[in-house]
């Protein structure tokens, strides 16, 4: 068997999940680029491999058409958008995700986000190195509104950690956990009052034809000129020229970004504004989130070729 492995850091952190695949005797390749492969590289690689486990890297139905040989796509993450589940349906291919893996890392990122905006961290560091000795005033946290936009595995971990600053939740979803709402304090409510009755917005959503543009000129405007935007779920999610125009005009007090609608981000006029904070999708980058999506995306790819049911499987 023949696997081609595109996330960089898949082995940065534990090799238990390489091992986990060398010892099934399994041909790897590994993605030593420093990058995302791109189209081209992606349509060569993929033609005579049985299993993947991809990253960030374009998987188009253009790209899938070339497997000729794949079995299944194990998603070293949660986030699909990257990937065409029809065409690899279509082909028999099993598509699978690691969606608890690195809940608690895009949580802890997340609230990291809404304090470093409150009280203007990056900001307050840069001065401090620079030789400059300034009283710095924030925003409190403690007591304030947090709306939470999709109450999934990542919101409802969002949610607990607000407890803690005793902050009045809410939620926007589709899909209601009115259990996890009663055993927590969070009042569902419409888009449009959370958005104009939030301190904090905190995106966790996926990326899907119902959610691309979902917060744009319209929506920015029903937000309080001293709210924050944080987003780390997808990137298509926010329309970035609307965002610029509400930062710019002071429509909006700040955001926080971790995550592009194009990635690796290039030229933007985000990067000339004080009151945002920019990551480079680092949402699941701890030490024990990688090597838990490491293992769980070997588990599944391994239970596929072997001809069991996987844990996690989308399609």
């Amino acid at each position: 068997m023949k696997i081609l492995i595109t996330p960089r850091s898949f082995t940065s952190i534990s090799d238990k999940p390489i091992k986990m695949l060398t010892e099934k005797g399994y041909e790897i390749q590994i993605n030593n680029t420093g990058r995302p492969y791109k189209k081209e590289e992606m349509l060569n690689l993929i033609r005579d491999v049985d299993g993947i486990i991809i990253g960030i890297d374009e998987l188009s139905a253009e790209i899938i058409e070339e497997a000729n040989e794949l079995k299944v796509i194990s998603k070293y993450g949660i986030g699909l958008d990257n990937i065409d589940i029809n065409m690899a349906t279509n082909k028999k291919i099993v598509v699978t995700n690691t969606p608890t893996a690195n809940v608690d890392a895009v949580a802890d990122l997340a609230f990291g986000l809404i304090l470093s905006l409150a009280r203007r961290v990056p900001e307050a560091d840069q001065k401090t190195k620079s030789g400059k000795w300034e009283k710095i005033i924030g925003k409190s946290v403690w007591e304030k509104t947090l709306g939470i936009i999709g109450l999934g595995k990542i919101g409802r971990q969002v949610a607990k950690r607000a407890q803690g600053f005793e902050m009045r939740i809410l939620a926007f979803d589709i899909v209601k956990d009115k259990k996890f709402a009663q055993k927590y304090g969070v009042k569902y409510v419409d888009l449009e009052k959370l958005l104009q009755k939030s301190d904090y917005i905190s995106i966790h959503i996926p990326l899907n034809d119902d959610t691309r543009g979902m917060i744009s000129y319209r929506e920015l405007g029903k937000i309080k000129k001293e709210a924050f935007l944080i987003n780390t779920s997808r990137g298509g999610i926010v329309d970035e020229e609307a965002l610029y125009d509400a930062l710019r005009n002071n429509k909006l007090r700040g955001a926080a970004l971790d995550v592009y609608e194009n990635e690796p981000i290039q030229e933007t006029p985000l990067k000339e504004l004080n009151n945002v904070i920019m990551t480079p999708h680092i949402g699941a980058y701890t030490e024990e989130a990688i090597e838990n999506m490491g293992i769980q995306a070997a588990q599944s790819l391994i239970d596929v070729l072997e001809g069991r049911e996987p844990q996690n499987r989308v399609n």
